[in-house]
């Protein structure tokens, strides 16, 4: 049976924390009569890394294109937008309404090892796809391994340790 000890942090938590308090008060103060109903939302995202790339892609469906705003500065990728609630149907008419509507923005730290000024945003289904390709230096090398007497042997590429 394997067990797994997770080191005691006092701080753990407090980042939660403080945006939750941000939202409430956000959510207190921001809001108009129209849209006190509408709940604050972030939208969901995913990011992995490929051996050439980073990649980011939000869930965000019923968001036209051009309600978004895709920025990077000091290395800080922002991704802004709204969703609006269309007002096709009577307010009255509705029975429930459990989906997110209003603005949102999510922002993350890039490592520098990323190429910012070669993102490429791709938007299909409702969702956004960002790849942003990383510098050559930050890419994986392949290393031969000499061995005595013999020519240098194909190896695999070797991960290049990359900041996060």
């Amino acid at each position: 049976m394997r067990t797994s000890l997770t080191p005691f942090s006092p701080f753990r938590g407090i980042t939660s924390l403080q945006d939750q308090i941000n939202r409430l008060f956000n959510e207190g103060f921001d809001r108009t009569s129209e849209g006190a109903n509408l709940t604050v939302w972030a939208p969901a995202v995913d990011i992995y890394e490929t051996e050439h790339n980073l990649v980011v892609k939000a869930d965000l469906p019923d968001i036209k294109p051009e309600d978004l705003d895709i920025r990077v500065e000091n290395n800080i990728l922002t991704i802004r937008g709204e969703r609006k609630f269309e007002k096709k149907v009577e307010e009255n008419n509705y029975l429930r309404v459990e989906r997110a509507y209003g603005s949102f923005s999510r922002s993350f730290s890039l490592a520098n090892t990323v190429n910012t000024e070669a993102i490429q945003a791709d938007y299909q289904n409702g969702v956004l796809s960002l790849s942003i390709p990383k510098r050559e230096e930050a890419k994986p090398k392949q290393i031969k391994v000499r061995v005595e007497g013999k020519p240098a042997a194909e190896s695999k590429p070797v991960a290049a340790a990359a900041t996060k």
